[in-house]
């Protein structure tokens, strides 16, 4: 279908018509309602689960998934202009997380048929939280050095070893896990698997950071239950399924929401440091950085969409994933240095009355957007993987 006019003109109308009749009118206007009642622990707030089980009724929480596992069977221009729609409406997909993110489209690739049918259709009604158990004490950039063991014991298989930064596995129903089958070889011994996170051998321990908040833990497995039909692709054939996994992870991690939330930083400046008798901003200097921080901003996004256009037709992300994930990660970063500076002693707060709360949402924000260029695969590794796959320089260490 092409990108404009005709039959997309005809979707977004049906979008828009549909939209305005199954959104809450509480939640227009205010989409971090949504994504903060969706990625929470609790249970959400009413209008959100409403809103969650309508969009999963429809399928457009993943919206270019195939229609017999439940998805909305759209073109990847119908999605843009569902998110265009929803945009407008002043709201977002309730239907995020690991599921939709992550682990889904690498199913959808890799997994059986039995598969398929048994877990696409409840992330696509948002039903289940996936986590991911990859990074380990002794296992970080070199992931391939992992060593929790999954052992054949029959009927199924026994998992022993700990996984650590599993991102809202307290809140998991479910864990898709890199797992050493074979102690002789090092990436070729690696196995995926899915983990009932409700068993007996499973134990989360929230881990408490800097921003103060707590998403990640430490993930500990004694004898946890696998079954024999839970391994996704073959048995020491996880190093290919985690790298393409990586690779989903990236594309969501190079997107809009990691530039950074919260007022554009030109509205910020103009409140807090005031604008010349032109109405520019007063300070000259900040006003070049802030010039060249949204021209960076803005060549990320035409970029992304470049990309998109380019690869029309595969929905599989390619090693380009990591070029943005490192744009969008620095440029996120770079916004928030800009906003506290601009906010002067404003910044500085924690959990006081003499604060905004967008201010103090400001400073827990530079906090944990510190980690964005470490997890999913760190800046460096990002480098090592452009140079290589992408530049052709010869391999100088792991990557993943």
């Amino acid at each position: 279908m092409a990108d404009f006019g005709g039959e997309l003109d005809a979707f977004r109308a049906e979008a828009r018509e549909w939209l305005e009749a199954n959104v809450p009118e509480s939640l227009r206007g205010d989409p971090d309602a949504v994504t903060e009642g969706v990625m929470g622990g609790g249970a959400p707030r009413e209008d959100v689960a409403l809103w969650k089980q309508r969009m999963g009724a429809k399928g457009w929480g993943a919206p270019t998934w195939p229609t017999q596992y439940g998805g909305g069977g759209l073109t990847p221009a119908e999605a843009r202009v569902l998110a265009e729609e929803m945009t407008r409406i002043g709201t977002t997909n309730p239907i995020v997380g690991m599921g939709t993110s992550m682990f889904g489209p690498t199913l959808l690739e890799y997994g059986t048929e039995e598969q398929k049918q048994r877990h696409i259709p409840p992330i696509v009604r948002g039903e289940l939280r996936w986590c991911q158990g990859y990074s380990e004490p002794g296992a970080g950039s070199d992931l391939a050095s992992l060593q929790t063991k999954c052992e054949d014991r029959g009927d199924h298989w026994v998992v022993n070893g700990q996984k650590i930064w599993t991102s809202g596995a307290q809140w998991a129903d479910w864990c898709f896990c890199l797992v050493r089958t074979d102690t002789t070889r090092k990436h070729e011994g690696i196995s995926f698997v899915l983990i009932d996170m409700h068993q007996p051998g499973v134990e989360t321990r929230p881990i408490k950071l800097i921003a103060g908040n707590s998403p990640f833990c430490e993930t500990f497995f004694t004898d946890a239950r696998v079954e024999k039909n839970d391994m996704v692709g073959p048995l020491n054939g996880g190093w290919t399924i985690g790298k393409r996994l990586l690779q989903h992870e990236r594309s969501g991690q190079g997107g809009g929401r990691m530039l950074g939330a919260g007022a554009p930083i030109p509205d910020l400046a103009r409140t807090y440091v005031g604008v010349d008798e032109t109405g520019r901003i007063a300070d000259g200097d900040l006003r070049g950085r802030v010039a060249r921080h949204m021209m960076d901003a803005r060549a990320h996004v035409l970029t992304m969409h470049r990309a998109a256009a380019e690869a029309r037709g595969n929905l599989n992300p390619s090693a380009t994933t990591s070029i943005m994930k490192n744009s969008g990660t620095r440029i996120g970063q770079e916004r928030a240095e800009l906003a506290l500076e601009i906010m002067g002693h404003q910044g500085l707060g924690w959990a006081d009355d003499g604060f905004a709360p967008d201010e103090l949402a400001a400073v827990r924000g530079w906090l944990s957007g510190k980690a964005t260029t470490i997890f999913g695969g760190s800046y460096e590794i990002q480098n090592n993987i452009i140079s290589k796959r992408i530049l052709g320089l010869p391999e100088t260490g792991a990557s993943a």
